[in-house]
């Protein structure tokens, strides 16, 4: 059956769209450099990016265990720092090994492979592209103007902290409401009585918008005052005794809290809007489909 937060995922909330959660940024590796350096760069560069190993004549240097480990990673979690650090060293020893290998066999002929390589080539340099047209969208105006355009839309919006018990029938709802009635704590009778996982909390729902709730569940309980009790009350789940513990205008984050997501919300919209501008300028045929023949 329901848990009490079930019931807030009937009615998803409106958030407003600076803060709600975006879709992760493309996510892309840096590619080494194979510019020419003056010796003192290069010095510069091998004090700060110290060779670590070196396999058949092949450095491998610590930026390179930070992007193996960017590739890898995420199944890296549980090793100790020193664990994962020989794991790495050992994942770009391998590829070098078979890398050098295929080499002599000279599979980087093979048009396949040139396919593959052009293809991941073109995706990378488009990270690299969309995140550099990211950058220029991030300015503190620009991120301002974003929360305060949220937080008007959020402005008076009304919260009720309330509890619920959640029984089969009527006939046990207005038992419960009796007993309540009587000095029964609602809490305890929640963990007794109802049928809602969530009743270990003693059917503690916290703070809800009334577009969290199903219809039935939240008239009722933005028309109650705090300490009271209600009515039986019939939603799909079964029937409900409902107590509101507090009412209150929804708190706006503070600037600082959601600045990530405002950030991630103003990068995500300059990407897609550049590329909507270049789709506008380009030239797409799409040679896989026969022309449709013309309209009288």
């Amino acid at each position: 059956m329901a848990s009490p937060n079930s019931l807030h995922r009937l009615a998803p909330p409106r958030r407003a769209v600076a803060f709600a959660t975006v879709a992760a940024l493309l996510f892309v590796l840096p590619i080494a450099s194979g510019c020419s350096k003056d010796s003192a760069t290069q010095e510069a560069s091998s004090a700060s990016d110290p060779v670590v190993a070196r396999v058949n004549g092949v450095d491998i240097k610590q930026s390179d265990l930070t992007l193996a480990e960017e590739d890898v990673g995420a199944d890296m979690q549980a090793a100790s720092p020193d664990a994962k650090r020989e794991q790495l060293i050992t994942y770009l020893a391998d590829i070098i090994l078979v890398t050098q290998a295929a080499e002599k066999k000279k599979l980087a002929d093979d048009p396949d492979f040139k396919r593959r390589l052009a293809f991941l080539r073109n995706k990378l340099l488009m990270g690299y592209g969309l995140q550099d047209e990211a950058k220029g969208a991030l300015t503190d105006e620009a991120m301002r103007q974003v929360y305060e355009d949220a937080v008007k839309s959020m402005g008076g919006q009304e919260e009720v902290h309330a509890r619920h018990i959640l029984v089969e029938t009527e006939e046990e709802a207005k038992a419960v409401l009796e007993a309540l009635k009587g000095g029964a704590d609602f809490a305890t009778l929640a963990k007794e009585k109802s049928k809602d996982p969530g009743a270990a909390d003693g059917g503690d729902l916290g703070y809800f918008g009334k577009e969290q709730m199903v219809p039935a569940f939240a008239d009722v309980a933005f028309k109650m005052y705090p300490g009271q009790l209600s009515n039986p009350v019939k939603t799909q789940f079964g029937w409900h005794i409902i107590k509101v513990e507090d009412k209150r205008t929804k708190p706006v984050p503070e600037f600082e809290k959601v600045k990530e997501q405002i950030e991630a919300f103003l990068m995500r919209k300059a990407q897609t809007e550049f590329v909507a501008k270049l789709r506008q300028s380009a030239k797409i045929e799409r040679l896989d489909k026969a022309d449709e023949p013309k309209k009288n």
